[in-house]
């Protein structure tokens, strides 16, 4: 007997609330931040400003963009016991340290107990800036080095790459984090965001919040596209590899990596941004063959664009940090670093008017039974 209800399975195709945070067009691909188009945000503005946009809803001021600024500086600071914890749990995958830190500093920070929109924007803040401290650090203790103090004189996504590397960044590295962050900022109701409102509708705290986009952005289902790209460009190994490779997947019925959404049907608007950017990199480090081997395999893969498998930003973002020397375990990590401002934009949204979120499921197990008593089974 067919259902009574009609079933969204992952709630495909289901609108539970409305945002004015970002807005996604995946037939025409397209993406906006507050209107902005992602395009002119990747172009002109810094992580910072699009942070700014994104949490308050409106482009900064210079006297503005300067306070936030320096409320983000001031917070490139941990409670001694989290660099314990890191220690302790220092042969840990980093999204495991990662969470565990931010729900240690759920207990160590007072303010962070508060719930409320203006505690929210407050706490977000701090946690911006904490999130990378705290990436960094573990990636030093792992590797029995002392972690590298934060340099107020950089900018967000360069000091990332200073605390992570210990060397200071070239202009146009620290500008290519810059925006690989903006292009990660935010992108609607997707798992980890949906799973942090879920989270807020309960009346929980922000950290709270935080650990639960943290815990799902883990699964590789979500988060983990840009190192899966990364060991499909070691296993191809040449550009002049990639068509065998292409066709032997297509042959298997096995998807390529880095190409397709569960959103966009045409290309991913922000994948551009990084093709450019990965090109430039791999000639500043010394290896444009990463580059030539990604662009052997959209050459190949354009035969099934018209499928919607277009190449997505995850494709580009694994060879910037392959380049930069980054662990493949940290890759999830830097997606973190870059969604923090929209994971807290959608907690704001949803405190709002906050509500329990709570949907149902169909029923589909034994009819009522008679109880049985144990000696009788």
């Amino acid at each position: 007997m067919s259902d009574p209800v009609k079933i969204n399975r992952g709630l495909k195709g289901v609108y539970f609330e409305r945002s004015g945070v970002s807005d996604i067009d995946g037939a025409k691909g397209e993406l906006t931040y507050r209107g902005y188009s992602i395009h002119d945000l990747a172009t002109h503005a810094t992580f910072e400003e699009v942070c700014y946009l994104l949490i308050n809803g409106e482009l900064p001021t210079q006297a503005e963009l300067k306070e936030f600024d320096a409320a983000l500086k001031a917070a490139r600071e941990l409670p001694p016991q989290v660099w314990e914890i890191i220690r302790a749990c220092k042969d840990g995958h980093p999204m495991d340290v990662l969470r565990t830190a931010v729900s240690a500093l759920a207990a160590l920070e007072p303010a962070s107990r508060e719930v409320s929109e203006e505690a929210f924007i407050r706490n977000g803040t701090r946690l911006i800036s904490q999130v990378p401290m705290i990436i960094a650090a573990h990636e030093a203790i792992r590797n029995g080095r002392d972690p590298v103090e934060a340099d107020p004189s950089l900018s967000h996504a360069a000091n990332w790459l200073w605390m992570l590397k210990g060397e200071k960044p070239s202009d146009d590295a620290a500008r290519l984090a810059d925006v690989d962050f903006i292009l990660h900022a935010e992108h609607g109701s997707n798992a980890s965001s949906f799973a942090a409102r879920v989270t807020v509708g309960t009346d929980a705290n922000l950290h709270g919040a935080i650990v639960t986009a943290l815990s799902t952005l883990a699964g590789p289902a979500h988060g983990g596209a840009a190192e899966d790209v990364m060991k499909m460009v070691h296993e191809i190994g040449s550009p002049d590899k990639a068509a065998d490779y292409v066709k032997a997947k297509r042959a298997a019925r096995e998807p390529v990596t880095g190409f397709g959404h569960r959103v966009y049907r045409a290309e991913d608007p922000r994948a551009r941004h990084m093709r450019e950017g990965v090109r430039k990199l791999g000639e500043e480090m010394g290896a444009p063959e990463w580059y030539e081997i990604l662009q052997a395999v959209v050459e190949a893969m354009k035969p099934y664009s018209r499928h919607g498998l277009n190449v997505n930003v995850d494709f580009y973002s694994g060879v910037i940090y392959q380049l930069h020397g980054i662990p493949m375990d940290l890759y999830v990590p830097i997606f973190a670093i870059g969604r923090m401002p929209g994971w807290i934009v959608q907690c704001v949204e949803q405190i709002r008017s906050n509500i329990l979120i709570r949907p149902l499921t169909v029923y589909n197990g034994p009819e009522t039974r008679d109880w049985i008593p144990l000696e009788q089974r």
